[in-house]
């Protein structure tokens, strides 16, 4: 059985360890990396998932940002140990996290990442928004959390000023 819980401070090593395994060495070069400097996570929505022995199977973070005049969240970096991929960790925690974030009054959600997959969490491609580049247009997704939240949202994203 699996224990999901909010990101901890303690859990931030794990968490960084468990993201420099799963993707690739120039990860935090990456232009959605440039979105998250200087800015805090949303630490309601930042969860882990750890088995019964405490050991970190799988991670995810949010990040706040703005789309032309609208706020939005970022959803990632998303990951699963290696060898717990399959067992649908992924999948549990972007269900359990869209919900806090629904509960929580956040309108939109964006990632980049593979529409295939993300589809059947309700995640549609967003023509209007633009993520700085290097970025595959048709990997920008996005999923609504109130009725209309993406209508009229268009634009480039960019960093979140921390309040």
């Amino acid at each position: 059985m699996n224990r999901v819980a909010e990101e901890t401070a303690e859990d931030w090593w794990d968490v960084e360890a468990l993201y420099d395994l799963c993707f690739a060495p120039g990860r935090t070069a990456l232009s959605s990396y440039r979105l998250r400097d200087g800015v805090p996570p949303v630490a309601a929505l930042c969860l882990t998932a750890r088995d019964e022995a405490g050991i970190l199977a799988a991670a995810i973070r949010y990040w706040p940002i703005r789309i032309g005049a609208a706020g939005a969240l970022l959803l990632g970096p998303v990951a699963v140990h290696p060898t717990r991929q399959g067992e649908g960790l992924g999948a549990l925690l972007i269900r359990d996290s869209l919900a806090r974030a629904e509960a929580l009054g956040v309108d939109r959600v964006m990632l980049v990442g593979d529409a295939p997959y993300y589809a059947r969490f309700g995640f549609t491609k967003l023509d209007a928004v633009e993520m700085p580049p290097p970025t595959n247009p048709d990997r920008v997704l996005g999923i609504a959390l109130s009725p209309g939240a993406w209508d009229g949202v268009a634009g480039l994203v960019t960093r979140a000023t921390p309040d």
